[in-house]
């Protein structure tokens, strides 16, 4: 089973932001589950090295169309790269070939993910599955977004708000067993 994590690529090591990602990384591989990112720096390589050093599986979902845009090459951490041409094909990968998705702290890319997840699962055009949201960012998003006008209760029961990285995984393995 493949979880997918989003996050930022601006946290470096030492920062909190990465702390929290390796450990998010960490608890999913010693459940057994595989790890898809960005590939890239910040919470990506966090999430990678933290699931890499736990013996996990780690995929990093890399594009053409960022190392232009960002000229880096993926982090040493991957298992096993898949690449895309296109920023689009590559978050269409992350979003669809998961079996749940834990969303880190993060910045408009981040935030376009989750929308695109949260969409695809509201429509029924992907399976229903864990979709969880760590920090306090995503609560404070939330609240300033949230209208009943607008957004259904059962749409908002779609995501589940996490304040721990042991909070997120714990939920995730709930929903996969």
């Amino acid at each position: 089973m493949v979880i997918s994590v989003f996050g930022s690529s601006a946290p470096v090591p030492g920062s909190e932001g990465y702390a929290e990602a390796e450990q998010v990384g960490r608890l999913l591989a010693e459940a057994g589950l595989a790890v898809a990112t960005g590939g890239y720096c910040g919470t990506m390589e966090a999430v990678s090295k933290g699931a890499a050093e736990a013996g996990g599986h780690v995929l990093g979902i890399t594009c053409d169309q960022i190392e232009l845009f960002r000229p880096l090459g993926p982090n040493q951490f991957l298992t096993q790269e898949i690449r895309y041409a296109t920023l689009q094909e590559r978050v269409q990968h992350l979003v669809r070939e998961n079996d749940g998705m834990i969303v880190l702290s993060g910045g408009v890319g981040t935030l376009s993910e989750l929308a695109l997840a949260w969409s695809l699962l509201q429509v029924d055009e992907i399976s229903p599955r864990p979709l969880v949201l760590l920090g306090s960012l995503w609560q404070q998003t939330l609240q300033a977004f949230y209208n009943p006008i607008f957004i259904r209760q059962r749409d908002m029961d779609m995501l589940f708000l996490a304040d721990s990285p042991e909070t997120a995984v714990a939920y995730i393995v709930g929903a996969l067993t």
